[in-house]
Formats: C-alpha cells, sequence, structure tokens
C-alpha cells in the first residue's frame, strides 16, 4: 500500500486551514453532514435522468456514532459514494470540490442545490482529529475503497469491503491537552447540540442512539437504561412551508425554541422571496427590551442559513441599526460565501436581501401604526428611543425612512402622537411644529415657557428621551414646518403685548443691564419677557443649543465647556418685577440680591444644577429677616 503525498500547495493550504479558517471547533461535524447531506442530493440529481434508479427519501439518512473507548467519531451516509479516482480527486486535492464539479454539470436539472463549493470542510476533521478514515462504495462502482490520512504528511488508498453504497467517515479524536479538550465531540448531549445548532434543517434525517430511561416491562417504578435510535433534526423548517399551513401558535414557539427572547413577540413576518435573489425569512418584532439592548455586549443581526446550514448566528449586516431589535432567520441559496462558510463576501445579493427586509419591516410598522395603535404603542415605548436614533444617526441619512415612525407625547391629546398627526391638526395660523423638552412629561407641563404657546390654543409636543431634541434638530422639518422649541428666544407668535414689552424694555433698560452685569458670564441677556403669563422669571436660548441639550452634552465624557446662549426673561406684569425697579433706585445690594434669587429660580425650574446651592439658601435668609 503506497502512501501519497499531498501537492505542496495542498499541504500548506492544510495546515493554514486547520490552524485558522475555522474560528470554531465544532464547526467540522457542520461541514461533514453538510457533505454527506450533498452525497444524498447527487443521488437525487442522478434520479431525475436515469428512470433505472427510483428516489424514495426514506431509505436515505445521515448517521453519526460516537465511541468513548476507541475515541472514534463515525458520520455515515447512504448518498452517491465516491469511486478511487473520486477519493483521490476530491480528497487528495484540497480545495477541489467534487459537490462543485457535480453542481456545473447538473446546472440544468431541477432538484436540491448543492452545499458544498470550495472543496475544504471535509479537512476541517482535522482539526479534531488525528487521524481520518473515509470508506465509500460508489453508486458507479463495484468495489469499495478506504482513504486514510494522519493530516498534512499524505494519506493512502486502497480497496476494502463494503456492502452498501455509501460513504463512512471515522475520525479518531485527539486526546486532551492542558490548553483543548476533546472529549466533547464524543458526549452524546454535545454531538445532539451541534447538530441542532448548525444542521437542524438539513433535509434527510440525521440519526444517533440516543441514551434513555424507560420503565422496566412489567414495573411500576423501577427504570433501565436503553438506547434507541433517534432522529436528532428537525428537517423540515418552519420557513419553508406554506404560510396557509401555520398558525401564529407555530412561530411564537418557534420564537420560543430558537431562544430570541423570553418575551412573547408583538409582530411576525414571513417572506418568500423569489425574484433578483431568492430567500426566506422570519422576522419577530419583540414585545420588550433586551436587557443589554443599549449595552456593548448586545449584538444585532439575524441567523444566517445557506440551503439550511447555518451559517451565521449573529449576521449584522441584514439589518440597518435602527432596526437593530428585530430578531429572526433568513435562508437562502443565492449567497456567496467564503472558503469557511463561515463569513459573508459583502455582495450584491446581501444587499438586495438587506434592503427588501428593510422595506418589509418599515411596512410592518406602518400596518401596525394604521390598524393595531395599541400594539405599536407597547412597540414604541419599548424601541421607539432607537428610531430615533436612527433619524439622527449618520446625519440623517435615514430620516425619510423613520420620521413618519416616530412619536411624542401631546399636550392636547395626552398620550403618543406621530408627526403626521400632529400637522393634521395644526390651525391655519400656525406656522411652527411646537415642543418642549424636560426630565418628564409632569415637569414639562410646569414649565413657564410654554405658558403663551398653550395660550394660543396651540399643541405642544412633549420631549423627554435625550435624543428627541438631536433627532428633531436632524429632521429640520415635517411637512413644510420647521420645529420650534417653547423656550426659543423667538416664537414666531403675534403678540398683541409686542409693542407694550419693547416698550418696558427701553423704560427699564437701565434695571436690566445693571441684572446682566451681575449674571456676567451666565446669561447673555436679561430682558422682559413677552411669554410669561403668571410665572415671575424663566430661561429661554438663542442658538440651535437648548438647555435640555446642553444637560446631555455635559452628561458626556470630556464634553468640555458647552454652554447655551441663555436669556433670563423677566414678566414685567408681576408682582416680582415692581419690587425688582424699587430695589434698582433705592437700594443695589437688594437688587443685586432679587437678581441672583431669580437666575437660581430659573435654573430650578430648568432642572439645572445650582452653582452655589449654599449661597442660594444664605440669600434667602436675606429676605426673610
Amino acid at each position: 500500500m503506497e502512501k501519497k503525498q499531498f501537492q505542496a500547495e495542498s499541504k500548506r493550504l492544510l495546515e493554514m486551514m486547520i490552524n485558522s479558517i475555522y474560528t470554531q471547533k465544532e464547526i467540522f461535524l457542520r461541514e461533514l453532514i453538510s457533505n454527506a447531506s450533498d452525497a444524498i442530493d447527487k443521488i437525487y440529481y442522478v434520479a431525475l435522468s436515469d428512470p433505472n434508479i427510483v428516489f424514495d427519501k426514506d431509505n436515505y439518512f445521515i448517521k453519526i456514532t460516537a465511541d468513548k473507548t476507541s475515541r472514534t467519531l463515525t458520520i455515515r451516509d447512504t448518498g452517491i459514494g465516491m469511486t478511487k479516482e473520486e477519493l483521490e480527486n476530491n480528497l487528495g486535492v484540497i480545495a477541489k470540490s467534487g459537490s462543485l464539479a457535480f453542481k456545473k454539470e447538473n446546472q440544468s436539472k431541477d432538484g436540491h442545490d448543492i452545499i458544498g463549493q470550495f472543496g475544504v470542510g471535509f479537512y476541517s476533521a482535522f482539526m479534531v482529529a488525528d487521524s481520518v478514515t473515509v470508506i465509500s462504495k460508489s453508486l458507479t462502482g463495484d468495489s469499495a475503497y478506504k482513504w486514510e490520512s494522519e493530516g498534512a504528511e499524505g494519506y493512502t488508498i486502497e480497496p476494502c469491503e463494503k456492502d452498501e453504497v455509501g460513504t463512512e467517515i471515522t475520525l479518531k479524536i485527539k486526546d486532551n491537552t492542558e490548553d483543548e479538550s476533546y472529549d466533547e465531540f464524543l458526549e452524546e448531549y454535545r454531538l445532539k447540540s451541534i447538530i441542532k445548532k448548525y444542521s437542524d434543517f438539513i433535509r434527510y434525517p440525521i440519526k444517533m442512539d440516543v441514551s434513555s430511561k424507560r420503565l422496566k416491562e412489567g414495573s411500576d417504578n423501577e427504570f433501565e437504561d436503553v438506547r434507541e435510535e433517534q432522529t436528532v433534526n428537525s428537517m423540515v423548517p418552519i420557513w419553508r412551508k406554506n404560510k396557509s399551513e401555520l398558525k401564529t401558535e407555530d412561530y411564537e414557539q418557534f420564537y420560543n425554541e430558537k431562544r430570541y427572547g423570553f418575551d412573547k413577540p408583538l409582530k411576525h413576518i414571513h417572506i418568500s422571496a423569489d425574484g433578483a435573489v431568492v430567500y426566506q425569512a422570519i422576522l419577530y418584532i419583540p414585545e420588550s427590551i433586551p436587557y443589554d439592548y443599549y449595552s456593548k455586549e448586545f449584538e444585532k443581526g439575524l441567523e444566517l442559513y445557506a440551503n439550511g446550514v447555518l451559517i451565521m448566528n449573529k449576521c449584522s449586516d441584514l439589518l440597518p441599526d435602527y432596526f437593530s431589535f428585530v430578531k429572526g432567520m433568513v435562508d437562502s441559496e443565492s449567497l456567496s460565501l467564503n472558503i469557511s462558510r463561515e463569513l459573508l463576501q459583502h455582495d450584491r445579493q446581501l444587499k438586495l436581501i438587506a434592503k427588501n427586509i428593510q422595506s418589509k419591516i418599515k411596512s410592518q410598522l406602518q400596518s401596525m401604526l394604521k390598524d393595531e395603535r395599541e400594539s405599536y404603542e407597547k412597540f414604541f415605548k419599548a424601541f421607539g428611543r432607537q428610531l430615533k436614533f436612527g433619524v439622527y444617526s449618520d446625519y440623517g441619512m435615514h430620516k425619510d425612512v423613520l420620521q413618519d415612525l416616530i412619536m411624542f407625547h401631546s399636550s392636547k391629546e395626552k398620550k403618543l402622537v406621530t408627526l403626521e398627526e400632529y400637522v393634521s391638526r395644526m390651525p391655519e395660523d400656525q406656522k411652527f411644529i411646537y415642543y418642549a423638552s424636560g426630565e418628564s412629561i409632569e415637569r414639562i407641563e410646569k414649565l413657564p415657557q410654554a405658558e403663551l404657546v398653550a395660550d394660543k390654543g396651540y399643541e405642544i409636543l412633549y420631549f423627554t428621551d435625550d435624543i428627541d431634541e438631536f433627532a428633531v434638530k436632524m429632521l429640520g422639518a415635517y411637512k413644510e414646518k420647521s420645529f420650534k422649541s417653547v423656550s426659543s428666544g423667538d416664537l414666531g407668535l403675534e403678540d398683541e403685548q409686542k409693542d407694550e414689552s419693547e416698550a418696558t424694555q427701553q423704560e427699564n433698560k437701565d434695571l436690566f443691564e445693571y441684572m446682566a452685569s451681575q449674571l456676567a458670564g451666565k446669561v447673555k441677556e436679561v430682558r422682559a419677557s413677552k411669554r410669561l403669563k403668571s410665572h415671575p422669571v424663566c430661561l429661554t436660548t438663542e442658538g440651535d443649543l437648548s438647555i435640555e441639550m446642553e444637560k446631555i452634552l455635559k452628561a458626556m465624557p470630556n464634553s468640555g465647556d458647552v454652554q447655551a446662549d441663555k436669556v433670563l426673561e423677566i414678566n414685567p406684569n408681576h408682582g416680582v418685577f415692581q419690587s425688582l425697579k424699587s430695589a434698582y433706585e433705592s437700594d443695589k445690594e437688594k437688587a443685586a440680591l432679587y437678581t441672583a434669587l431669580l437666575y437660581n429660580q430659573a435654573l430650578l425650574i430648568e432642572g439645572l444644577p445650582l452653582q452655589d446651592p449654599v449661597e442660594f439658601t444664605n440669600d434667602i435668609c436675606k429676605i426673610m429677616v
């Protein structure tokens, strides 16, 4: 028996592949099962053109057998088998794929798609095995042959005995080392979990002898250990069934089986696309937010299958960040995989699938918003913040996709409303979409700055998420209506008191300039307010940076000295203003005290920290004695 050498290039490739191509050793079982499935598929192809061959699916299966005593793992299939020449060509030349060649020869025939393309998956066995033995008998040959190798040093081929057509691959599992344990690949529970993870939807039965306990015959309470052959894979995936066959309960069961979440999904989307790219998908919109959703540990992405074989647990390229809450899977025969089948080549097919999925998710959310408002609001309370991040991120690139999906609390409706609903109710004379920002609805409702807008009868949107104001700044406008904060220096309202307030400003110019000098570096200006009705004082801003945005930015690391251009507004119709005037005319020290108190009051109203709380309490004491 002559020992043959791998080609020099093949030898180097084998050494590299064992050490670096695959990131997880368990992948070897997926590869060998996929090859076994390919071998059965090939008989199916042959049967399409050969009337002498009857393809009875019940006769075709894959059997996994582990022997802890001999440290062997065997993968047997009832597929097409290999001749001596095919063993030589397919296993003796690394990266020459018999499946790929067979696929090209049979492209015109209808039938199952062949999974294998690259011809390297078989050699992943050497990641866990000291030696690999292949015994195969071809459908087209009379003799069986044994191929055997201990790795990169070469292989042997010799005749052997085998009655049935098919292939049997036996791995001599490596001994444990200090760094690696290989015993797991001989454990029944571990093999079953690997099969369920990667090969659950292979279309042929994957069988194992499984241990279990059962009552002894004639006994009521005595059990005995038995081993029975069981099929451990599901075979027919839910996504390949007709939608008409499935109920909501079936989709929910699949959601639970795949452990996409511990909640109950609000909605599922079942896609069967057959066009420029062929794929099936089942997507879920969860009911509740994962505990780690806004942490760096959270991984977005969908499970990705190629013809029922799991390729990636989390394919992030299939989901945009703003839809990262979506769970589910995609199965396609149109994908271009890299050599390890663990990663995708970023090509046109992947982009087409991702674009189509994005469109389907948006359509489903719009449908929920229109027809199942309660469910949508439940979803939005969990994931609305992420949609708003999507509006703001990437310089507003996705704002047109998302602007009709976002919602805010309404001062009039006392519930969440969309921008479209707000604009549809605007009076003809209203120029802007008004909003107010704060930590909570309760605090916003008490804001002095909102008095004038509310008196006009205009609806105000309440922004309570830290991303809200940033998102609408990026939107700029909705249906040609610009956004305006109630704390903005110019509200854009025709105020009948405008002339009166301007006259008051001019008349008390010296007072306001004195107050501004006392607050130098803290406010840009002090002026008579046109918006305040019952409250004595408030802070407003000029420019794009609001007080709420200042608070958020200051909370970020390395934010620097971020300051909004603040204006202290005094209500000229409030009794406090008369006290201010009197103090300024007779007691400048008291006027300075009142100025400091009013400024600190305005800070407290805005939820801003006092620069010197002790001084503030001392100032209060001064006016009490």
